[in-house]
């Protein structure tokens, strides 16, 4: 190797380098850049060296610079600076490495991090009274007091079958919405025939036995994931018996290529104030959040899923009173059908 290989080897290995690196002499004047910090200024290196760095250099200090780019974007940047010699001059040679992406990744993962509390927390609170009424109940059974007549333990075991389905329903809205922010592959959609598949999702569920009313034509067909059609319904029907009164009715009709579903109650409606807010994550409304048990996230999940099938959800009021919940899902064309 001559005498100006090793000087070769380091230009080379500068020039081939991912990250930028300038070379500042002591007056603050860039004398010299590779490839890398050229990109990652938005300047060409003729015009670079030669210009003043404009950034406090301290041999061994590693800081966060925040660039003005030429077309006026911001930059941040992470800069390790090193103090080396070139024919007796101190030269600051600044690593220049983009940022940007690690604060956007940083700020994704506080942001997750910061979710995943308020699920743990909704959990907990929302876990807590059921499970503590429930061991309650299990308790009187299992020592019963004198006298306990059998209609009195009927009624016990009736409480215990009610608090376990709502326990029930919602673990399968946590999961739900676990799945859903897990980027959560549903189904294939398929041909669902939406009159019998809402009359097995009531023979399935607590609304057994209610006052509901369905008007549905026989020949409409939705092309759905089973599994969040059978989730949407389920939370309008839930919505409806929980805030709203008796009787619910059901209906669905066939409109510009697409099935549209209501679920419409009788009770006193949503104030127009909360409309807005009706399908947001964990919203409650105050006039009813302390009277019913609830996440906050049944209307929530029917939004989500309806759009993941290529649908909508929404809300009408009632008239005269009431409340409308509303899916909007593909229809079946008729051409595809057995």
């Amino acid at each position: 190797m001559t005498d100006d290989g090793p000087r070769d080897l380091y230009e080379a290995m500068m020039l081939a380098a991912p990250d930028g690196i300038v070379a500042v002499d002591a007056d603050g004047c860039v004398r010299a850049c590779n490839p890398a910090a050229a990109a990652l200024l938005e300047r060409p290196a003729d015009e670079l060296i030669g210009s003043v760095f404009g950034f406090p250099l301290v041999h061994g200090e590693a800081t966060e610079v925040t660039l003005v780019l030429p077309n006026g974007r911001s930059k941040v940047v992470e800069m390790r600076v090193t103090l080396a010699r070139l024919d007796g001059r101190h030269l600051y040679v600044a690593a220049l490495r983009d940022g940007t992406r690690r604060r956007q990744a940083d700020h994704v993962l506080q942001s997750a991090l910061e979710h995943q509390s308020v699920v743990v927390a909704v959990a907990a609170h929302q876990l807590h009274n059921p499970l503590a009424a429930l061991g309650a109940l299990v308790h009187v059974l299992k020592e019963p007091p004198p006298g306990l007549t059998d209609e009195g333990r009927a009624e016990l075991v009736g409480r215990i079958a009610e608090r376990t389905a709502r326990l029930q329903s919602l673990v399968r809205k946590l999961l739900t919405a676990a799945r859903i922010d897990g980027a959560w592959q549903q189904g294939v959609p398929e041909a669902v025939a939406v009159l019998g598949f809402l009359l097995e999702r009531i023979a399935e569920s607590a609304a057994r036995g209610r006052d509901l009313r369905l008007a549905v034509p026989a020949h409409l067909v939705a092309r759905v994931d089973r599994v969040g059609f059978a989730e949407i319904f389920t939370n309008y029907l839930e919505n409806a018996l929980a805030y709203g009164r008796e009787p619910v009715e059901i209906t669905a009709r066939a409109t510009g290529g697409r099935i549209e579903l209501s679920v419409v109650d009788h009770g006193p409606g949503v104030p127009e104030s909360f409309v807005p807010h009706l399908f947001e994550r964990y919203r409650r409304d105050p006039a009813t959040a302390a009277a019913t048990e609830g996440t906050g996230l049944g209307l929530w999940i029917a939004r989500s899923l309806a759009r993941a099938n290529g649908g909508d959800a929404w809300y009408e009021p009632g008239r005269p009173s009431g409340a409308v919940f509303c899916v909007s899902l593909p229809q079946e064309p008729p051409s595809t059908r057995a």
